[in-house]
């Protein structure tokens, strides 16, 4: 049996390549995002998500994060526009998060991290099946978005709530009739470049939009995020508190911008 991934010491980030070479790839994401060095490209059009609720099926605890599964089976969940060549469709989201309110982000601006990051995914649907995406360099689009302490957000409440039922590792809960763009930032400014999953095996599909705009929401909110287990209910329990992969070498990649 293959040691699991995970990010503690002995099976974090810094061995995730003796696994999944990839990891070690030259489009590895996350990175940290310097914006003096970042130019504006008028080419990057706005975009749009034009989501179902009724396609939002499942919240589950998998023992790295908590993800909101929903149906892409067709085009229900959609993403367009900006960067993006063809649609795609919304597949699931998840969070990273830290052990404490001053870090948890993956991507970084500036040298500033957030107390989270949201992880819309989503996959090309000129291809036939996300496994079959995920083998192409436009494969997968995700939308990153920031959280920061600050105000209580009443639509991330919704999820937060939904945390109780799925406490340790492997629990899976319904959870329905849910429009995730109600948690977008009222700014659609985002800046994009071509990276990879931040969790193995790395494949270098994504395009990723990162949204310039945090969204906010309250240390209570973050909290509830670290009450979950990474561990199974009849093992000792370990907190999940610390779920963010460090920033990757950028290696020539161009980070562009949609605004000035």
């Amino acid at each position: 049996m293959a040691k699991e991934w995970g990010y503690a010491d002995h099976n974090g980030p810094d061995h995730w390549h003796e696994l999944y070479p990839t990891a070690n790839g030259n489009k590895q994401s996350p990175i940290e995002l310097h914006t003096k060095d970042i130019k504006h490209d008028p080419s990057l059009k706005p975009w749009s998500a034009s989501y179902d609720p009724g396609s939002a099926k499942t919240i589950l605890n998998n023992g790295k994060t908590c993800r909101v599964v929903f149906d892409d089976t067709y085009d229900r969940s959609m993403l367009r526009g900006g960067p993006l060549a063809a649609p795609y469709r919304l597949r699931q989201f998840h969070l990273h998060w830290g052990s404490s309110d001053d870090h948890g982000s993956e991507h970084s601006v500036d040298g500033v991290k957030y107390a989270a990051e949201l992880h819309l995914v989503h996959w090309n649907s000129n291809y036939n099946s996300f496994g079959s995406a995920l083998k192409k360099p436009d494969g997968v689009a995700v939308v990153g978005i920031f959280l920061k302490i600050g105000q209580e957000k009443g639509e991330f409440q919704l999820l937060v709530d939904a945390l109780d039922k799925i406490k340790t590792k492997g629990k899976e809960a319904p959870f329905t009739n849910f429009d995730p763009s109600c948690l977008f930032p009222a700014c659609r400014d985002y800046w994009t470049y071509h990276g990879s999953f931040t969790t193995p095996p790395c494949e270098e599909c994504i395009v990723w939009l990162l949204l310039k705009e945090p969204i906010t929401v309250s240390p209570g909110q973050m909290a509830k995020l670290r009450s979950l287990y990474s561990s199974a209910e009849n093992e000792p329990p370990v907190p999940l508190v610390r779920n963010w992969r460090p920033p990757q070498p950028v290696k020539g990649r161009v980070v562009k911008a949609s605004f000035k």
